[in-house]
């Protein structure tokens, strides 16, 4: 595998580890209003990174379809809904703040249903990422390395309060620094899996390219929508959410548009 493919597939893990880490230089866990400020963020840069990364070259790669070009983008969103839908429902797994799991019941402890939960999250994220850089190694293809190594920043950058947000509430509740950082890195090991298994699909089906792509932005918009948008207009009114969600998105239409 092209080395440049190689550092694609590892920038948003490292993302994800390194905001794990924070758990060995912070002694409190996140507020509430922190929390909300990382997760809009990270719902604006997942939102942007759908369209400019993911929606926009499936439409593009399909221009030779004239107006029916919207079928693959539209065919393969939706399918990637409904896909995030099924995992919703079969993987047990707890959202932080809650103390309701969802998905079919289990003994699982609360601390690997959490861990699940973020890599349900991670999941669209991984595939997002392969498929573009699957793009890129397809000669017929219209994407660029730098192309997808914004999006591969763009997720990285978000990755890094995920990988808080799951170490630092488990720390607080006597979990040891080290099974904390453990914890947060094994919740993001699903993205470079995750990629690694789209590419090497994708490079067999390079036709398929426009549905994949769509397919993973259909999947990450169902985690925005579904979980982090609730997540953080729950409880008390604030817009810090909001304004986290701005900036996460206009970050990562920059980083697209500029790197692409």
């Amino acid at each position: 595998m092209d080395m440049k493919v190689v550092y694609g597939v590892l920038i948003p893990f490292i993302g994800t580890s390194l905001g794990a880490a924070c758990v060995f230089f912070m002694k409190d866990t996140f507020s509430k209003t922190v929390q909300r400020i990382l997760e809009g963020f990270a719902a604006g840069v997942m939102v942007a990174a759908s369209v400019w990364s993911l929606l926009i070259p499936s439409l593009e790669q399909s221009e030779h379809m004239g107006k029916l070009s919207f079928i693959p983008a539209a065919v393969g969103f939706l399918a990637g809904i409904f896909f995030l839908l099924i995992l919703d429902n079969v993987i047990p797994h707890l959202h932080m703040g809650s103390e309701t799991a969802e998905g079919p019941q289990t003994k699982l402890k609360k601390t690997t249903m959490l861990v699940l939960a973020v890599t349900l999250h991670n999941i669209p994220e991984g595939m997002a990422v392969g498929v573009v850089l699957a793009g890129f190694m397809a000669d017929s293809s219209k994407i660029s390395y730098t192309g997808a190594l914004a999006l591969a920043l763009g997720i990285a950058i978000q990755n890094f309060p995920e990988g808080a947000i799951i170490s630092m509430p488990l720390r607080a509740e006597k979990v040891s620094r080290r099974r904390s950082f453990c914890y947060g890195v094994l919740s993001g090991i699903v993205e470079p899996v995750g990629a690694v298994v789209t590419i090497l699909a994708a490079s067999l089906v390079v036709p398929l390219l426009p549905y994949l792509l769509s397919f993973a932005a259909g999947a990450m918009m169902y985690v925005v929508v579904e979980e982090l948008i609730p997540e953080i207009s729950e409880g008390e009114h604030s817009n810090v959410g909001t304004i986290a969600f701005s900036l996460g998105f206009v970050l990562m239409m920059v980083l697209d548009v500029a790197l692409g």
